[in-house]
């Protein structure tokens, strides 16, 4: 009888995952600390993927079970649970960095702050390799007092829009901004500036309208809100002007420069064969993005099709695609829209594809079902709201597993803030000594996984120790007849992994942290260094 081989995690060095990087197959270079931890020091190319949450998004993130899969922890020694998790799910080529993101710096390689630093940087080549114009504060706040023939456009979602925009922005997401121009910008005459909140967006905004060829003169406000704050100015806060879908017209001039653009930069453009043949190779992973309005693709899209803005993906591309070297397809049916995010897409150095589908394209269609093996962590009990008042009165341990940030202002009573990524000697002491433990969270999937990982570390010593999972989080806390505690109560700084403290109040008023912000942003090539090392095509 032929026994089936077993499949095991391997260790590899920093300079074979360097070498690994540079070799144009498919790699998925993921980072499992979490979001504090991976914002205060990563490698520039990892994906970050908490392992807090890791098998519950490792599907959408890596969905092809033989892709080459490298696991990063500080030191090493989470990634390789992390790497035996990937086992249990499916994955068939896991590997974990030997010592860690702190064994990569000890080789001499690169460790970055911050999160979406591959866009970032990207941004900051491009306005050198282009020499993209901008405008400082002061002068725009002159320029508009002066009634100045300028429209103002903010480059951000829609959302961050109506958070907090510069007097006088209207709000054009960058994946519009060339779709929706000739509408908002009659006159060749009317100076157009691109604002967003640092820098990042506000480049690619205005480069991109260069790009297409609009003949007005473009440039980006520099620093976005946080340089006009900086310059002593105030923000707006109350609803203002939002950009409507382009008209037939805006749409007729947008697809002609789209088209100009599209074969200058020799866009590939695939047809429904080509992608069908991706989509069945084994060999290749293919994500395939709609990227227009999100009501668009609400009333009809293409199947398995995501949607993501397209200034998204373009701004954190590292959250949309994990797996470097794969397919990227951009579906749009406007004929514009697909051809702006792309050349950006190319230019960062991804394998980026448009497809227009057919006039006859289906109603709207549910994604095919990713492949999922057994997920072990569903087979966690779940109580029911009687059974957790019994087990609460009868002093069970509770444990939070939501964000530290929502703890920290409300959470059931009596409960630890507890982190998947840091079951430390005292907690897991503190669930020895009782008999049962309830667990609750934001996400029932986050819950039911910190649950497992106990059920792991203690089920040998301790076979009576029963563990459970409240659904439904403070609701259902709520439902249960449980007590909330509401008393302000945040978890010590250095135990909060999962939030980035790192100049993370610049959009609430600290001066000095926007402008060390800025400055990072401005630094990142020359913290790159080679733009070739970052994949970019510029």
């Amino acid at each position: 009888m032929t026994q089936t081989p077993v499949i095991s995690a391997l260790p590899i060095s920093s300079p074979t995952l360097a070498a690994w990087l540079r070799d144009g197959e498919e790699i998925a270079l993921i980072d499992i600390g979490e979001a504090g931890q991976f914002g205060e020091s990563h490698l520039l190319l990892a994906a970050n993927l908490p392992f807090s949450r890791f098998e519950l998004d490792l599907p959408h993130r890596v969905p092809r079970l033989d892709t080459r899969l490298v696991l990063v922890s500080g030191d090493g020694v989470l990634a390789q649970v992390a790497a035996a998790a990937a086992l249990s799910s499916g994955y068939r080529t896991v590997y974990w960095l030997e010592g860690g993101t702190e064994a990569w710096h000890a080789h001499g390689f690169k460790t970055f702050q911050g999160v979406n630093v591959p866009s970032k940087a990207f941004s900051e080549f491009v306005e050198k390799a282009y020499h993209t114009g901008d405008i400082e504060a002061q002068e725009l706040a002159a320029r508009q007092r002066a009634g100045d023939d300028l429209v103002l456009l903010d480059s951000r979602t829609q959302e961050e829009h109506r958070r907090f925009h510069v007097p006088g922005a209207i709000s054009c997401p960058g994946s519009e901004i060339v779709t929706r121009f000739a509408d908002i910008v009659p006159s060749p005459d009317t100076l157009v500036v691109v604002t967003c909140a640092g820098r990042t967006r506000g480049i690619i905004g205005a480069q991109s309208l260069i790009d297409a060829g609009v003949p007005n003169r473009v440039l980006a406000l520099a620093g976005g809100t946080q340089g006009w704050r900086l310059a002593g100015l105030e923000l707006e806060r109350q609803p203002a002007r939002e950009s409507a879908p382009a008209s037939a017209n805006a749409q007729a001039v947008a697809r002609s420069r789209a088209a100009a653009l599209e074969q200058r930069e020799s866009l590939p453009r695939i047809d429904l064969v080509t992608l069908r043949q991706w989509q069945a190779d084994q060999r290749r992973t293919t994500f395939i993005f709609d990227i227009r309005t999100r009501a668009e693709h609400e009333h009809s899209h293409w199947p398995g099709a995501i949607w993501v803005q397209g200034v998204q993906l373009i701004q954190c591309l590292d959250e949309w695609v994990a797996v470097r070297n794969a397919h990227v397809v951009l579906i749009d049916t406007d004929g514009s829209r697909a051809a702006i995010t792309a050349h950006w897409l190319q230019r960062l150095g991804v394998q980026v594809a448009l497809f227009a589908p057919p006039a006859d394209a289906p109603e709207t269609i549910a994604a095919a079902p990713l492949a999922a093996p057994a997920r072990r962590w569903e087979q966690i009990a779940a109580l029911s709201a009687e059974a957790a008042r019994q087990w609460v009165q009868g002093g069970a341990l509770v444990l939070d597993a939501g964000s530290s940030e929502r703890y920290g202002q409300v959470r059931p009573q009596g409960a630890l803030w507890s982190n998947r990524s840091a079951l430390g000697p005292a907690l897991l002491a503190r669930a020895a000594a009782a008999s049962q433990v309830v667990v609750s969270g934001d996400d029932d999937g986050v819950a039911r996984l910190l649950a497992l990982s106990l059920l792991q570390r203690l089920a040998d010593g301790h076979p009576a120790l029963q563990i459970a999972v409240l659904p439904g989080g403070l609701d259902g806390w709520q439902a249960a007849g449980l007590p909330l505690d509401d008393t302000p109560a945040l978890p010590a700084d250095s135990e909060r992994i999962d939030y980035l403290f790192w100049l993370h109040d610049r959009h609430a008023g600290n001066a000095e942290a926007s402008a060390a912000y800025l400055q990072w942003e401005a630094d990142l090539p020359e913290l790159v260094g080679d733009a070739s090392e970052a994949g970019y095509r510029l």
